[in-house]
């Protein structure tokens, strides 16, 4: 029975990536790299420890790396359209109304000074400044399961302003400095664009204290809570005729009596569930009276002092339980960085043209999408097992 088990499980699996391959395939031209696409996507599901050219080629039983790294630097084809299939299958599959997207960046730690972006940074990936590439990602999360939809590399002014430098990488002509959050609004905007059903949108204080970004999703009628820093100035709203007081976030906060204060929580995390105290405050807005805006403070139930501060900006009579799913959706794009890290070497790579980080980030997304659905389809098909036999 167990033996019956693997082989289904198997040929689950050879069907659900012949969908990919047949939904990336007519992005390639010729037979011969679209067969390494698919090979390359396949390697990056495997058990292989590190998954580069050098790796992916050998699994794929190619007796040298050229053709993958061709694929990578030479090959005619468009990344973006890629990436534009890849989040047709994930709203395919796992589309929800409900649906988060969410704003973040990673760090990709590098040597040397000549890939794409790199330079010292402040990177989260290691919690300081380093010699690093930085990508600004867009993540998609719903009941069933959460990945990638878009994704953008970071360009510092010491690149951006060298347009030599720039031409050595591959960075081309047109693209210019644009700030983390500038990047993020453009994710945002081409997901909203292709209709991706979300009701949300979340990111941290990056994103959350850039004006420009909050005005632009308010302007599509999309709600957010983006996380703010204490010293974020807001309005508080008294009543409907009279403006209210300008204060810091954490001095409003301060102010609400401790009945303003309840338990929720924030989604289960790898150490249990995230609980947390939660209050918030009415904020004025520039949508008044079409939304309702508040500041949402969390507060760690075992160091009341640790803080932290969100600006909310929502549908009419929004229950604080729905503020705080939002706000707890955050943390999943942090797990989704690990997953594809370890699962589908979103950081294995080793190239140094602008081109080639787009094609290996897109195709590592697209692997950790295809492994996100087939996990969602057989929690479904269990489910639906265990409802049947009740």
């Amino acid at each position: 029975m167990g033996d019956d088990i693997a082989v289904a499980d198997v040929r689950e699996w050879a069907a659900e990536l012949d969908e990919v391959a047949g939904l990336i395939g007519p992005r390639f031209a010729r037979s011969e790299p679209r067969r390494n696409a698919v090979a390359y996507v396949r390697g990056l599901l495997s058990e292989q420890e590190r998954k580069n050219s050098w790796t992916l080629s050998e699994h794929a039983g190619q007796v040298t790396p050229d053709p993958m790294q061709r694929l990578l630097s030479t090959t005619d084809w468009d990344p973006d359209l890629v990436r534009d299939d890849l989040r047709s299958y994930v709203v395919e599959h796992l589309g929800d109304r409900a649906g988060i997207l969410i704003v973040d960046e990673t760090g990709f730690l590098k040597k040397g000074d000549r890939s794409a972006g790199v330079a010292r940074q402040y990177t989260g990936t290691a919690g300081r400044i380093e010699n690093a590439q930085v990508g600004v990602f867009l993540t998609y999360s719903t009941p069933t399961g959460r990945t990638f939809l878009d994704r953008e590399l970071y360009l510092p002014k010491t690149w951006t302003e060298d347009r030599a430098r720039c031409a050595r990488a591959g960075v081309p002509k047109e693209r210019g400095f644009q700030t983390k959050p500038e990047l993020a609004m453009g994710l945002l905007a081409r997901a909203i664009d292709a209709d991706v059903p979300a009701s949300w949108v979340t990111g941290d204080a990056v994103y959350g204290q850039y004006y420009r970004l909050r005005k632009a999703l308010e302007d599509r009628g999309m709600s957010y809570v983006l996380a703010v820093p204490s010293s974020q100035r807001v309005i508080a709203k008294t009543t409907v005729s009279i403006l209210g007081k300008e204060y810091r976030a954490d001095a409003l906060i301060g102010e609400l009596p401790a009945t303003a204060w309840r338990t929720r929580s924030a989604g289960a995390g790898s150490k249990g569930d995230r609980r947390y105290a939660w209050a918030r405050a009415r904020i004025n807005g520039e949508r008044d009276p079409d939304a309702e805006y508040w500041l949402l403070a969390r507060r760690s139930l075992t160091d009341p002092s640790e803080l932290a501060y969100y600006l909310c900006h929502g549908p009419k009579r929004v229950a604080l339980g729905e503020l705080v799913r939002v706000a707890g959706a955050r943390w999943a794009i942090e797990e989704t960085f690990q997953t594809a890290k370890g699962q589908t070497g979103l950081d294995h790579y080793q190239v140094r043209q602008y081109t080639g980080w787009y094609r290996h980030i897109t195709l590592s997304m697209l692997a950790h999408a295809f492994l996100t659905v087939t996990r969602s389809k057989r929690g479904l098909e269990e489910t639906t097992t265990e409802t049947s036999s009740s």
